[in-house]
């Protein structure tokens, strides 16, 4: 992977849409555009689902650590087209293969890792996985459309 400089807090509001409690990113590690992509996000007892999920036991949903894919997803397609930011919007728009290996709980820092397997105009087609502590946490191929 070719090693583009980390993309912080401030960067990422910029092009992402989402906005507390729903932006699950907290930096980009490095990326090579138009192919791979390292996010990260710490999980910390503050987060908003915590109380409900579950009170005695607090444990991430998994459709968040999907959410958070697809969120870095949508960073790898605005760093590689750069000149789409406030012109374009990247949805979310399939999922398939996805597993759940293992819970995330507070304390833990997801890393999340995508690459490119297609590109066709509008739709980009990504392997994604979510690592805690190197041990694989969720693995899913996410869709993602231009518009």
């Amino acid at each position: 992977m070719t090693t583009e400089q980390p993309v912080e807090i401030k960067e990422i509001l910029k092009m992402l849409p989402h906005r507390f409690p729903f932006i699950l990113v907290d930096r980009i590690l490095e990326y090579e555009a138009g192919s791979s992509i390292k996010g990260l996000k710490n999980i910390t007892i503050n987060e908003p689902f915590f109380p409900g999920h579950f009170p005695v036991e607090p444990v991430m949903p998994g459709v968040l650590i999907v959410e958070a894919m697809a969120q870095v997803g949508t960073l790898l397609a605005y760093l590689t087209i750069p000149e789409m930011i406030g012109n374009k919007i990247v949805y979310f728009a399939g999922i398939d293969k996805v597993r759940f290996r293992r819970k995330v709980i507070p304390g833990d820092q997801i890393i999340f890792d995508l690459n490119i397997l297609k590109r066709k105009k509008r739709i980009i087609k990504m392997a994604a996985r979510a690592l805690v502590d190197d041990q694989l946490v969720t693995e899913a191929e996410l869709l993602a459309s231009i518009s």
